[in-house]
Order: structure tokens, then sequence, then C-alpha cells
């Protein structure tokens, strides 16, 4: 490779990062990035640590604030961070921890005999990617006190008078590094909420209480139940076929902690942890628990004669539909993928897993025969209907962008074939339909139309969704595949754009393509394909200008802008895409260079799977409360 501008690599190159420079420097090996994730990922190691004191027994309170600059304190009433001098390095041990990286009392067990904070570098981390730092130690009947800025002690480790009735604990207060982390980013509460109930679920009898004084919200969690009231939590709206079932067991020094349940849902919901850490991206404990489940159920069908002998046994698919599961593990030195530890990967703690969980599953169904049938019933009607799918999905599934099925009629397909600079609008009705494909640039964009609504596809089986004309429209025109079969690299287009009416019906219908895009589609959405257009409201033709509003408060801004009045103000108001003409259509909606789209992202699967059930599900009373609930937040609603 020719390069005459090549630097030299000598060994006056070779630079050494000191203290915590390298994290931010490189703040991705360490939070995973700069990004809101990141963000969050702050907050999360700071309070990882109190709960492992909670883990210890040694705590039992955590309080979480939210401060209007965006600014964060974790307060815990643990034993507090110690504040002697460090033997070896001469300095408190406080702000060892505080400043060097792999410094922490987990490694050698006597401090922690299991916890998430593993490498000692989650707190040095957050202190070097924060802005400024402060923390406070009640500890020896003292209080103590030091502050950092970007990872550096700006002041000695003090003592600032004393712990008030034998108070212990640690509070700590931080402000993330706007030079270091995306801009426009903020803490999300409800992610934040999510993750705190996930705590307080595996960490039984320790209280969690959560406030964002930006917005003058409050959560608090105490759960005794545990992991049994997760499972019933995650349920709530679903029909139960059998109580649920907890399994907890003690080997070689590592805990195994399992609850789940069979619902009528057709998805699965399981949940693992370590160490109380959610371990998003599973690991050898959840791989464990599927195994325990789809084999323990195979040998008490095969047992009991439900199966007949021509049968084929279970898949793991089979007996993964409607299963509600949480699996907690606590390990003495978990191995996780990364310091963002989303991923378990200790080879042991599968074989461990699976033995607990099949033993209780088995003695389970030993002991009630009817909920073991009624589950062997649930696997069997699975397996049929994903046998009917395969079929339908054959029928309907093209093997690539060029082969198999045609395109749909419908489909106004964009000349390009780059699927990186082309995007497909998927519009409700030919109305809007008609306007989309007179308004679009036919290099780049694509239109599907869809007549009325799509299945409610949280409500129906693979099979009979993939028998509905719409669906099968979709899927031909994305060219991806569905389910289990779903291979990203087919994709014809690298924008997937939902567009519809700003009015119920249109918000119905974005949310039952979303519901089909969750359950079927999920990569194209983790993968960030998956957007949302932005109709105006709005359009105001005033003194030859045209204004066009996205949003009530847009529209009040404009008033007081322009000096006028509300109920004087002649605003065209749009129900429908079909009453714009197309080059209105394009100018607000469609043009990349004006157009707003939202990318759709999963930040937490389990709430969106909540969300999704509760909306879309067959069980009424929890919608009907949602409704109730959020219709003062109603603006506009289109009779």
């Amino acid at each position: 490779m020719a390069n005459n501008e090549i630097s030299s690599y000598e060994a006056k190159d070779i630079q050494v990062l000191e203290g915590l420079e390298a994290v931010r420097r490189r703040p991705g090996m360490y939070v995973g990035g700069t990004d809101i994730d990141a963000l969050h990922h702050l907050v999360y190691e700071v309070v990882d640590n109190s709960i492992d004191e909670a883990l210890a027994n040694y705590c039992d309170q955590i309080e979480i604030t939210i401060h209007p600059d965006e600014s964060v304190t974790v307060i815990d009433n643990g034993r507090g961070i110690p504040t002697d001098i460090h033997p070896e390095k001469n300095i408190p041990a406080l702000e060892l921890v505080m400043t060097m990286l792999h410094a922490g009392g987990k490694f050698g067990g006597g401090g922690y005999k299991v916890s998430g904070g593993l490498h000692g570098v989650g707190l040095s981390a957050v202190n070097a990617l924060s802005e400024w730092f402060e923390i406070r130690v009640w500890r020896n009947g003292k209080e103590h006190f030091q502050r950092y800025e970007r990872g550096v002690p700006v002041t000695k480790l003090k003592v600032v008078g004393k712990a008030p009735n034998g108070k212990t604990g640690t509070a700590q207060t931080f402000l993330y590094d706007k030079t270091i982390f995306d801009k426009g980013f903020t803490y999300r509460f409800k992610t934040l909420v999510q993750r705190f109930r996930e705590m307080a679920f595996v960490t039984k009898g320790v209280r969690i209480k959560f406030i964002d004084e930006r917005t003058e919200e409050e959560m608090g969690f105490y759960f005794e139940g545990g992991i049994t009231s997760f499972v019933r939590y995650l349920n709530r709206n679903r029909k139960k076929i059998h109580p649920v079932v907890h399994v907890e067991k003690e080997m070689e020094g590592m805990v195994i902690d399992a609850a789940f349940q069979y619902t009528d849902a057709y998805a699965e919901s399981v949940y693992s942890f370590a160490n109380t850490i959610n371990t998003i991206d599973g690991g050898t404990h959840l791989t464990g628990l599927r195994a325990a489940v789809t084999r323990t159920i195979n040998n008490y069908a095969r047992k009991k004669k439900l199966l007949k002998d021509s049968d084929a046994n279970f898949s793991g698919d089979d007996t993964r539909e409607g299963l509600t599961a949480i699996i907690s593990i606590k390990h003495p030195d978990p191995q996780f993928e990364s310091q963002t530890k989303v991923k378990l990967m200790n080879a042991e703690v599968k074989s461990y897993a699976q033995q607990v969980v099949g033993e209780g599953l088995d003695i389970f169904m030993e002991k009630h025969p009817a909920a073991a049938k009624s589950i062997v019933q649930k696997c069997l009607t699975s397996a049929r209907a994903r046998r009917a799918a395969r079929k339908a999905r054959d029928l309907v599934i093209r093997k690539s962008a060029l082969e198999s099925l045609t395109l749909p009629g419908k489909l106004a397909d964009c000349s390009s074939r780059i699927p990186e600079e082309t995007e497909v609008y998927i519009v409700e009705g030919d109305s809007a339909g008609g306007s989309a494909k007179q308004g679009r640039d036919r290099h780049f964009q694509a239109i599907l139309p869809l007549r009325g609504k799509i299945l409610n596809t949280e409500r129906a089986r693979l099979n009979r969704i993939l028998a509905n004309n719409e669906v099968k429209a979709l899927i031909s025109a994305l060219g991806v595949g569905i389910g289990d079969s779903f291979d990203i690299e087919g994709l014809r287009y690298g924008r997937v754009i939902i567009m519809t009416d700003a009015d119920v019906d249109g918000a119905h219908i974005r949310t039952l393509l979303l519901t089909f895009f969750f359950r079927y589609m999920q990569p194209l959405i983790e993968t960030g394909h998956l957007y949302i257009a932005q109709p105006p409201l709005y359009r105001l033709s005033y003194r030859s200008k045209i204004y066009y509003m996205y949003t009530e408060e847009e529209k009040i801004k404009l008033i007081q802008s322009l000096g006028l009045t509300l109920e004087k103000t002649p605003f065209q108001r749009y129900k429908g895409l079909g009453e714009m003409n197309p080059d209105q259509l394009w100018e607000t909606t469609m043009d990349p260079e004006h157009r707003t789209l939202l990318q759709v992202t999963i930040e937490d699967a389990a709430v969106a799977d909540r969300t999704f059930d509760m909306l879309m599900g067959a069980s009424v009373p929890p919608r009907r409360r949602f409704i109730q609930t959020h219709a003062n937040e109603v603006r506009n609603l289109d009779i």
C-alpha cells in the first residue's frame, strides 16, 4: 500500500496512558460507547456497587436521585468504602478505588463472596467519564468527603464530621462529562425504572427508591417474593396454564435460582441475570435453562405416552412458546463477555443450571399431572402450528431479493438496487399510496400501500399470520424472511419507513405494524433499519408564506411569533395523508432535506414485550386502565 506520508513508528512513538486517561480515550471499552446506553451504564455501575453490598447482607436500602442539572446521586446504607491508608500504595483505599483501574474488594473473595462488580473498573471508569464526582462515606463513626474532576482528585480525602447515630454507607454524586458523551442525550426515567425494578426482583429484601427531580417522578421497589414475583409481574396480563414453578439450589459455591410459567401467549419471555446483572445477550445459564425445559418436557411426554412413537421430539422452539422464565445465578467468579456484562461465559454454569432446572421441573410435573398435561398440550399445539408455518413460509418467503416469489403487484419499486441508498414507505390505503407514489423520488423511494389494518400478530400464530395477504406483501417486499428464517442480508431497502395518518386509525395501524416487526423481524429494529415518518398536523398559509406544524406546541409557538390568535387563525388540520397533494407530502414528510424520521429502537426488550402484550393482547382490563390513565394526555382525537 503506497503512502508517502507514513508516520514514524519508533520507541518514542509508543504512548503510555497514565491513570484513567485510557478510559477517556476509549470509553467504549469500559462503558460500551458514548451513546445513551453508555450514559445509563454509568448509573448502573454505581448502583451495582450498592447492590453488591446488599448481596453481602450489609445493605438493605438504596436511593437513586437524578437532579435538575443531570447529576446523579446514589446513596446506600452499606459498610461504606474503606477510607484508611492502603498498605502498599500509601493512599486512602477510597482514592485507590476511584482512580485506579482493577482496584477493588472483589478479587480475593474476602470483602465479597458474590458481586456484580468484578474487574475493579466500574467506579473508576465512571469517575474518569464524569465532569465531577463527589463521594461521601460514613464509616467508623465519621463522615468522609472527597471531590474529583474528570478522574483527578481535587481535594484530599478529609473527615468533615461525625456519622449521625452510627450511620454507615456511601453517597456518590456525579455529573457525566458532556465533552465525551454524545450531545442531546439525557437519562430516561422509564429505562432506569426498568433496571431498578429488575434489581429489586433479583435481590430479595432490598428497598430501592428512585427519584427524578427533573419531572418530580418517583418510584419505589421492594419484593420479598424475588423472581417468583418477577414472573407473576411479567404474566399479569396473560392467561396462566399453571402456577409458577420455582427452584433454588446451591452447587459448588454457586446459587441457581429459576422461576418459570407457561401462558397462552405465542411468544417467549425469558430473562437471565448473573449476580443481579441483566445479561441481555444470555449466556451459559440461559442455555442451560432452555435445554433443561426441552429435555424434561420431552422425557415426561414420552414416559406418559403423550407423544406417539411416530412423533418427533419437541424442538426448543416448541417448548419455548408461551414460556415466561427467569434464571438468576449468584457466582463467586463469573466471566462476562465484556465490561458491560451482557453475556455470561462460564462453561460450568450450563450443566449446573440444566441439572437444577431439570430436576425442579420434573418434580413439578410428577406432582401436578394436570398442569403437566396442559404444558405438553401447549407444546403439541405449538409443534403442529410450526409445521404449518414452515409450509406457509416456504410459499411466501423468497430465498433472495431476485428469486422465488415475485414482488407484490401493489409495490411501486424504486429504480436503484443499492440497499444502502434506498427506502420503502409502508403507507395505509390507496389514497395515501397514490399521493406518495406521485410525490416520491422514484430513484431511491419505493411505496408499499396496505389496505386496511393488518392482522393483529399479538393474537395469532405464525401460520395464520402468513395467510394474511398484507403480511405476505410486506414479507415479499422486504426480502428478509420471517421468524427463525430471518436474514438481514436479504434486506432490499436501507430504511423501512412506516407512514400512517395522524389520527386514531393511523396510530392503530402503526401499532399493529410495530407489533409485527417486534415479534417476527426484531433484527430489523436492532440493526436500525425501521423508522416512523412524521407527517404534519397543521398547515397555515399566511402573507404568501406556507407554514407546517408537526405538534401542538409548534402551532402555539407559531401563533405567538406571528402575533395571531388561536380562534381566528385559519389552520388546515390534516386528518390523513390522502388530504395532502403529492408536492405537500414530498415537501413535509418524504424529502430527506426537510422531513423528520423517528428511528425505532429497542431499549429494553422486556419493556417492549409487556407494552405490546398489554396494548395488543387478549386481556381487556389492563388496556382499559392504560386508556383511562393516559386519557388526559390526548391532544388530538378524531372520531
